[in-house]
């Protein structure tokens, strides 16, 4: 079992301390040592790394990962072929180790075994890339987010961006499928969304009973699930039948922040602000004058999406709760 010893590094432990010079000692996979000051002996056989003065902090984990995705703008997004997009992934992932990213929750790949394969590869050590819960499509309603008809596409058989279900009888297929091919988590889009959906932002298409269908097959397969939730509806839905991960929430009430904030011990919140700070920052920057109009033409909702985002962030995660850490 390797061993090695990281000398000369100021450490952020992540857990609120101030940055602190010293060693760290690791033993295979795992972290041994944390010290401070002076570098300890040097264990038998331990290689050294003198950090040169560099910070060293714990890997970062990104909640909302979507590896397999491509140019959300262009054709990568919905119909990149199956051998591209593997491709694509396979890049993506050492990208993410690459900036430090050693854990991903994945909040949906665009079809339905890019996650599982990379999951396989990366715990075989056949491809670079951080630790992953692995998920399949967007799970979505006729006319509701990623419903590609909506993009001028025609649907296939192997979904693409999302996974079109209607009914509970189709959602529970479709979870069935999902699970026979070995992922841990399902992903819902409760609500619509700006752009990729006939249904805006804050209303809900997905029903109680194509959400209940879901999670009796999460439940029976063991699956762990997400769910898209813009709207103040789809967050008290999804808090009503058990889902531990939120996505969002923008344009939940205070009904809703309540709500939330009472079941904060037994679920996630993650806001996704960085889309929304993306395409504030985009507007006009566009290599041509269409996409800089449409870029333009996003920019007054999402500015007001992130000033949601952040206020219903605070509102749950307040000062001194370990989930907010």
């Amino acid at each position: 079992m390797p061993s090695y010893l990281l000398t000369n590094v100021r450490i952020l432990d992540g857990t609120g301390r101030e940055p602190f010079a010293g060693a760290v000692r690791v033993e295979g996979p795992r972290i041994a040592e944390v010290t401070a000051g002076a570098a300890p002996t040097v264990p038998p056989g331990a290689v050294v790394i003198d950090g040169r003065g560099a910070t060293l902090m714990p890997g970062l984990i990104e909640s909302h990962a979507h590896i397999g995705l491509g140019d959300m703008n262009g054709y990568d997004l919905t119909r990149l072929p199956p051998e591209e997009n593997m491709v694509l992934t396979v890049r993506n992932a050492r990208t993410m180790l690459d900036c430090g990213y050693t854990s991903a929750f994945s909040a949906a790949a665009p079809k339905p075994r890019l996650d599982v394969v990379l999951k396989r590869e990366i715990e075989a050590g056949h491809v670079p890339g951080p630790r992953l819960l692995a998920n399949g499509p967007e799970i979505t309603v006729s006319g509701g987010l990623g419903d590609t008809n909506l993009l001028h596409l025609p649907h296939y058989e192997t979904p693409t961006f999302a996974w079109v279900a209607d009914g509970p009888d189709e959602i529970r297929r479709v979870c069935r499928i999902l699970a026979r091919e070995g992922v841990d988590l399902l992903k819902l889009n409760l609500s619509g969304d700006l752009g990729t959906s006939s249904y805006p932002s804050d209303q809900t298409p997905m029903t109680e009973g194509e959400v209940a269908a879901a999670m009796e097959i999460a439940r029976a397969a063991r699956l762990r699930v997400a769910a898209h939730c813009r709207s103040a509806e789809s967050v008290m839905m999804a808090l009503r039948h058990g889902i531990e991960v939120i996505y969002h929430a923008n344009y939940a009430d205070e009904r809703a922040l309540d709500a939330l904030e009472a079941a904060r011990d037994r679920i996630f919140v993650g806001p996704a602000l960085g889309l929304t700070y993306n395409l504030s920052q985009a507007a006009g920057q566009g290599r041509d004058g269409e996409t800089a109009s449409k870029r333009t033409s996003v920019v007054p909702a999402g500015t007001q999406t992130a000033a949601r985002d952040t206020y219903q962030t605070w509102r749950i995660w307040k000062p001194g709760c370990e989930a907010s850490a």
